[in-house]
């Protein structure tokens, strides 16, 4: 557990200066038992339109969903977006670019489900590039889940991506950090200061992104080690926030630093 955070400032950043990165599962939308559960949110889509218009487009989602099922979610709120951990990637002028899915990710997504039905609860995740295993129906199980992932990933050749309650095997190549790299190096977002929002151990490399861009991590919920420099405690109080800095014209962050990695 982490210590009580001790306040160091206020950061008060103009919507004309800043440019948003928004992590969707656990900070945009509540964690549900399987991802297909979630569901629409008119109340987060039209804060998401809004802050797309109030930025200028300076908006991006940064999921390890795939694009097409965060458009679902969100409806097609923010144009752009990158999905499968920065694997794919549509920018704000809407060119699409993917990195090519390992040929043997298939292969590891059919070993995965074979494992699964042995170990009720599980969910297995096929997306392209990637094939996620989830064990938050069955947390008990997350040491053996650990363990067969990792040898499954020395035998395909994949990389391990671990998250809340989920081991994913992944295609070699670009992670979120990289993603908000390409959206910072672009039209609109050259040239704004980055926060980036998130909950999950697969947004560390956006916070440290965001950092090396003069910007800020925020980590929504999580205890524990990060390069967050702030925190809100749940997807209702990113929404607030959010809400709260349009109608503000500004972002006001509380900066914390004694839980920083």
């Amino acid at each position: 557990m982490r210590s009580d955070p001790t306040e160091v400032d206020v950061t008060r950043l103009a919507l004309a200066d800043a440019c948003l990165f928004l992590d969707l599962d656990g900070t945009l939308a509540p964690l549900r038992a399987s991802p297909g559960d979630v569901r629409p949110s008119a109340d987060c889509n039209r804060l998401l339109r809004a802050a797309c218009e109030a930025l200028a487009g300076r908006v991006a989602i940064v999921s390890g969903r795939t694009i097409e099922s965060i458009d679902a979610i969100l409806e097609g709120a923010c144009r752009a977006v990158a999905g499968v951990h920065g694997l794919q990637r549509r920018r704000a002028d809407g060119v699409y670019e993917a990195t090519a899915p390992h040929p043997r990710v298939a292969h590891a997504a059919q070993v995965m489900a074979a494992f699964a039905e042995a170990h009720p609860g599980l969910l297995v995740e096929h997306k392209d590039q990637s094939a996620a295993l989830h064990y938050r129906g069955a947390p008990k199980a997350e040491a053996a889940v650990m363990e067969f992932v990792r040898r499954l990933a020395e035998t395909e050749a994949l990389q391990i991506q671990p998250g809340h309650m989920v081991m994913e095997l992944r295609t070699p190549g670009p992670d979120k950090g990289a993603a908000v790299r390409a959206f910072l190096a672009e039209v609109p977002f050259r040239g704004a200061t980055p926060i980036y929002v998130g909950d999950d151990l697969t947004d560390e490399a956006g916070f440290a992104e965001a950092a090396r861009h003069g910007g800020i991590g925020i980590l929504v919920g999580r205890d524990g080690p990060t390069l967050a420099t702030a925190q809100l405690e749940s997807v209702a109080e990113v929404l607030a926030w959010l809400d709260l800095s349009l109608s503000r014209g500004a972002f006001h962050i509380k900066r914390t630093l004694s839980w920083a990695a």
